[in-house]
């Protein structure tokens, strides 16, 4: 592989500083690391292996120089602007934001699921939505094996997805005291039925997404799903319950054995010992943690799922990565 030019766009916010992380842990093999940011943060200096960088402002111009990669997590209207101008430029963006991922033309990919999508971008590739993220990586084996007919989703989200603000609000809310920077209620000993805005139809933007990423990752625009999402006050992992109902008779033992077969889960499975997924053993990992599988016994071919996952690494950062390694080895050496 060669040594790659790379950039992160929105280096000083929650995902850009894990990004770092991850590729320091990683050791993606850069040769240039450029850091950008807002004109508020232009100046900071942030460490990754162990060289200090001076965080940049991102301009029209910051893509002039020789720049591979570029990773973005600096939300959707900054996509929406700066990653056309790095793919003019003949930057393969991995954006993070929402803004490119229903695009016709934009991959919207997850490694363990459909690398082979990265293939046919032109410029830009869309990192999911991170609650998405982890629900495939645990469906598309069972998809693969019994074809998935309907799927419902209820998640249980932490604060960490809303970013440093809603960390804030769930902090000051556990010392008593209810601020309202990210959510319109306390989120402290409280369930917040309501991740992003409400859409006409009822349903909120972070199901429609959910729905409509799934279909487009799984390649099966028919598949029936509905989803409920939850912010729950939790600092950090993702939690989801996931009923599923398959074409074909399944196996409990075999469902099992395919899912710790798969590429990045982890079946942890023994209701009888208290082992399931947990969000505190989640929190730091990569993994995608299955467990609580069981039949549903309300209607045929029914089965349940508990899927818990890191939102900030494997949700975000992590799988952003995971492409950009893929992207990286695809360049000429």
């Amino acid at each position: 592989m060669k040594k790659i030019n790379l950039a992160v766009v929105g280096a000083t916010g929650m995902v850009g500083r894990t990004f770092l992380k991850v590729l320091e842990e990683r050791d993606f093999p850069y040769e240039n690391l450029y850091l950008f940011a807002s004109a508020k943060s232009a100046g900071e200096k942030v460490t990754c292996k162990g060289i200090e960088y001076v965080v940049e402002e991102l301009t029209e111009a910051s893509f002039d120089r020789d720049i591979d990669i570029a990773l973005f997590s600096a939300g959707g209207d900054i996509s929406k602007k700066f990653a056309p101008i790095a793919a003019s430029k003949g930057v393969i963006v991995v954006d993070n934001s929402s803004a490119w991922r229903m695009e016709k033309d934009v991959p919207l990919v997850v490694p363990e699921v459909n690398p082979q999508d990265i293939q046919w971008n032109k410029g830009i590739i869309a990192n999911p939505n991170c609650s998405t993220i982890q629900a495939v990586v645990a469906l598309k084996p069972l998809h693969d094996r019994y074809h998935i007919k309907r799927i419902i989703y209820s998640t249980y989200q932490s604060v960490s997805g809303t970013g440093v603000k809603g960390v804030r609000d769930l902090e000051e809310g556990l010392k008593g005291n209810d601020i309202l920077s990210a959510y319109p209620h306390p989120i402290a000993n409280n369930c917040l039925p309501h991740i992003d805005v409400f859409l006409e139809n009822g349903y909120t933007k972070e199901e429609m997404k959910m729905i409509e990423e799934t279909k487009k990752i799984l390649g099966n625009y028919g598949l029936k799903i509905t989803a409920t999402t939850v912010r729950v006050p939790v600092f950090n992992s993702h939690s989801e319950s996931i009923n599923v109902e398959l074409e074909k008779p399944f196996d409990l033992d075999e469902v099992r054995e395919i899912l710790a077969k798969s590429p990045g889960v982890v079946v942890e499975d023994d209701p009888s010992s208290n082992v399931y997924p947990l969000a505190r053993r989640a929190a730091g990992t990569d993994a995608v943690y299955v467990g609580r599988i069981r039949r549903d016994y309300s209607i045929e071919n029914g089965l349940n799922l508990w899927v818990v996952a890191d939102n900030i690494r494997k949700g975000a950062a992590t799988n952003a990565v995971q492409i950009a390694e893929i992207v990286a080895g695809s360049l000429k050496k």
